[in-house]
């Protein structure tokens, strides 16, 4: 399942002052396995100081545009990124995980809908993949888009969306929202909140007419952008969402009244199923996650951001119960299904059984 992958890169382009737009090219045997989804992302890796670190960054590329591409925004003390832009160069090879996410709709071809997305910063790279794809294949279909930034040079893709503005006229709509630059009407200069939202949906945007919105960057623009549109009567089945910010606390589900976590020294026993083997794995019981114990134990256990964000250690508990710490990628109904993102669950008893391959 954690099977990295080799990628050429055959093309760097500076998009920013702070981010780079990076084209790959998988080997003839891997191609298949490197199709993807708009609005999907690569987990890659490296290794830094004798550490290995992983980082995934979204495909900005639409499924029809025949390359692979991942946007990457410099992230400050982020040895990733930085070395990203600064020393990643063409003929270089990046190991990455086939595409995951599903930060994304289904595509109809013959339906006539009305796309709606916020994004800030960097956030924009999958959202550009969806718009991309949605134009393309569903021709009837139109696109708005709220794109947040500091400043004008912040703005990446700022041509290609102009282009896809003038290539599929009357279909796509962009309003830029500008923290640190002044503009002609008021309503688009700040950050955006609550009431610059509400201002947008209640003279800008006729939320009733949104067939689904995505909504990519940090988690209080999220939760401020979701309330509006909940309010103006999208459901949560219309409301898609990326988090593209890991230092936010996020939210801990609340602790089971009648499940308490087994004493310090008394032992847990996991057992894990990841590609069709399964192990017995001792775990410390000191808060130690199910990813760790995974780790800890030579199994190839898939994560990237370890902070509850990405769903890559995504897994099924099959017996036992385990809490998550922190929960930003899955959805309600996958948690009652029984899914947890391994990297923030502890087992609640002496005993927990997952897999990975479901």
């Amino acid at each position: 399942m954690a099977r990295f992958h080799p990628l050429k890169v055959t093309d760097v382009r500076r998009e920013t002052r702070d981010a780079v737009v990076v084209t790959l090219a998988p080997g003839d045997e891997d191609r298949a396995l490197f199709d993807f989804t708009q609005g999907q992302y690569l987990t890659f890796r490296r290794i830094f100081g004798g550490e290995e670190l992983r980082r995934s960054y979204s495909i900005c590329s639409g499924r029809d545009d025949g390359v692979l591409r991942v946007g990457i925004k410099r992230v400050e003390g982020g040895a990733f990124s930085t070395w990203a832009n600064e020393a990643l160069a063409p003929g270089d090879v990046l190991e990455a995980m086939p595409p995951t996410g599903r930060f994304h709709a289904p595509v109809d071809p013959g339906a006539a809908r009305h796309y709606l997305a916020f994004a800030a910063g960097s956030g924009i790279t999958p959202v550009l993949s969806i718009i991309r794809t949605v134009l393309v294949r569903e021709p009837k279909s139109r696109f708005t888009l709220v794109y947040a930034n500091r400043q004008i040079s912040s703005i990446m893709f700022r041509e290609e969306l102009e282009d896809l503005k003038n290539q599929h006229l009357g279909r796509l709509s962009v309003i830029h929202i500008l923290k640190h630059e002044a503009q002609e009407i008021d309503l688009f200069t700040g950050r955006i909140d609550a009431a610059k939202v509400e201002a947008l949906l209640s003279g800008w945007i006729d939320a009733s007419t949104v067939d689904t919105a995505f909504i990519c960057g940090p988690e209080p623009m999220m939760l401020d952008i979701a309330a509006s549109l909940r309010a103006h009567g999208l459901s949560d089945a219309q409301i898609r969402f990326e988090l593209f910010a890991t230092g936010q606390p996020g939210h801990t589900r609340p602790r089971p009244a009648a499940s308490v976590p087994v004493a310090p020294g008394t032992g847990i026993l996991a057992t894990v199923t990841l590609d069709g083997t399964t192990r017995s794995v001792a775990m410390s019981g000191k808060g130690q996650t199910i990813l760790e114990a995974a780790l800890a134990a030579e199994m190839d256990a898939p994560y990237s951001c370890r902070a509850g964000v990405c769903s890559t250690c995504r897994c099924k508990v099959l017996q036992g119960e385990a809490e998550m710490r922190v929960n930003h990628a899955l959805e309600d109904y996958e948690v009652r299904a029984g899914y947890v993102l391994s990297c923030q669950a502890v087992p609640l008893g002496d005993r927990v059984v997952v897999t990975y391959d479901e």
